[in-house]
């Protein structure tokens, strides 16, 4: 059943509402200016190395937070698939990778490669959202194709042999779009929103994702956040399934049944074991209770 909101999905929720209070924020203080990077002068000129570790901080303009938001909220699903931990997980771990990459290949690759001419590094978590896209891309399926023609048939006669070709004309030149594509416009938006920097981060965002689905990226897999930090409780054995059971029966109301069965066998064993005995049993009781 699909679920709206941002239902079992906390750090989604936080993305979103993250990027939105960041860019005001420095629109409020005016300190829009000290996120994006320029190779000459931030770092050759003045030596503002600390770029590096900031600039993924907030993006600084309002139709990048549009994108954003509404990249991070279609994403979500990816969160539903792998749980908060896991999703969090991710999100700390390749960190490191999409943070420092981007201005490190622009400042000593791009920069020397081009003579100067790319420059310029544009603020936001542009990599983040590529490396979730790249795995939305992998792991959620999609539920439908459609396709999208240039022009439509032109009327004849049905079953004609015109018509049979002007449909196959029709159909070779169609573009084919699945139920995900919509998915792909915002990310895309952000991507081409300031070339080139925008597009280098989401090449790296894009490769970075890639890797660690692929256990290609070190220190990356195998590691997850304390369970405490997206609001979950290490519970094992019947505590841990009662407490799934009563989630899903609050939630759906659907599961109530099965819960209050599974549950009652811990308090109605009496009645359970007198329901599993074997036909020689009752039949040895009933001579039993005649004598």
């Amino acid at each position: 059943m699909m679920t709206s909101g941002f239902t079992n999905a906390p750090v989604s929720q936080f993305l979103v509402f993250g990027t939105v209070v960041g860019a005001l924020v420095a629109s409020l203080t005016d300190t829009r200016y000290y996120i994006h990077i320029l190779v000459v002068p931030h770092v050759w000129g003045y030596g503002q190395f600390w770029r590096f570790f900031t600039w993924q901080v907030c993006f600084t303009n309002s139709t990048e937070v549009l994108f954003a938001v509404l990249s991070f909220y279609q994403l979500r699903v990816v969160e539903r698939l792998w749980g908060s931990r896991k999703f969090a997980s991710f999100l700390l771990s390749t960190l490191p990778y999409t943070t420092l990459l981007p201005p490190l290949i622009l400042t000593f690759i791009l920069r020397p490669l081009s003579f100067g001419h790319i420059n310029h590094l544009p603020a936001g978590p542009t990599p983040i959202i590529f490396a979730l896209l790249a795995n939305y891309y992998a792991a959620i399926p999609y539920t439908y194709r459609y396709k999208i023609a240039p022009y439509a048939p032109s009327s004849a006669s049905p079953g004609s042999t015109s018509t049979t070709q002007t449909y196959a004309s029709v159909w070779a030149k169609s573009i084919t779009f699945t139920s995900k594509s919509t998915v792909y416009l915002a990310p895309l938006q952000l991507a081409l929103s300031q070339l080139p920097g925008s597009l280098l981060g989401a090449a790296v965002g894009w490769a970075v994702g890639t890797a660690y689905r692929r256990d290609m990226l070190p220190g990356a897999t195998g590691w997850r956040v304390p369970g405490w930090m997206v609001g979950e409780e290490r519970k094992r054995g019947f505590e841990g399934l009662r407490a799934r059971l009563d989630a899903e029966r609050d939630r759906d109301g659907a599961g109530g049944g099965l819960a209050s069965g599974i549950l009652a066998g811990e308090t109605g064993g009496q009645t359970r074991q007198r329901a599993r005995r074997t036909l020689g049993e009752m039949v040895a009781e009933q001579f039993r209770g005649r004598g």
